[in-house]
């Protein structure tokens, strides 16, 4: 899990389990996309809620959680 600390205090990443982030202060949590399936069975992560592109299709949700993580922690969080 990646955090990424501003001077101001504020620290932003992509949600998980890992960390207690209550311990850290005041939480503000939202969604970073939108992992669905489709028509035909398969799994996509759209990226919208982050001004990103929809990811897949996929054969396995899993495959578009992973793909999800990845492209929030390289597009995303840096960009905060």
């Amino acid at each position: 899990m990646q955090l990424l600390i501003h001077p101001t205090g504020v620290v932003r990443c992509v949600y998980s389990e890992d960390v207690n982030l209550a311990a850290l202060g005041r939480l503000s949590i939202q969604r970073g996309s939108h992992v669905e399936p489709t028509s035909t069975g398969q799994w996509t992560a759209d990226m919208f809620p982050v001004n990103g592109p929809i990811l897949g299709p996929f054969e396995i949700r899993t495959e578009a959680l992973s793909a999800e993580v990845n492209w929030l922690n390289e597009h995303w969080l840096p960009g905060s």
